[in-house]
């Protein structure tokens, strides 16, 4: 199965997973995720296999995440509004993100990616 990985090609972590990726041979898709971010029900679907908790699937320390005060926002919306914020902006996601359709990974973490991703 090809990974499929969200990244932002400017993105410092992005580059690293992917030249990990390259590597150690794991063939993947890139998708810009500002052009194509992934839609509502992909992203709950993503947070649903990921087994993490939805906020970490925010860019905490990106403008996007400040401008909106998603700080605050964290604290009182529902799991739907919180999906609906994520697709609505690519910026306000965490990347890359990294799927085979049965794993997820998000951000880059070189022994999670080990553990993950390496056959």
């Amino acid at each position: 199965m090809l990974l499929t990985v969200y990244e932002y090609p400017k993105c410092s972590t992005c580059q690293k997973a992917k030249k990990w990726l390259k590597e150690n041979e794991v063939a993947f898709q890139p998708v810009h995720i500002v052009d194509n971010p992934p839609s509502k029900e992909e992203l709950k679907d993503l947070v649903q296999k990921s087994g993490l908790e939805i906020k970490k699937f925010f860019n905490t320390s990106g403008m996007k995440y400040r401008e909106l005060g998603m700080k605050e926002k964290m604290k009182t919306a529902s799991e739907d509004e919180l999906l609906e914020l994520l697709a609505s902006d690519g910026m306000l996601i965490k990347r890359p993100i990294a799927t085979d359709g049965k794993n997820v990974t998000v951000g880059f973490k070189e022994e999670q990616y080990e553990n993950t991703w390496k056959k």
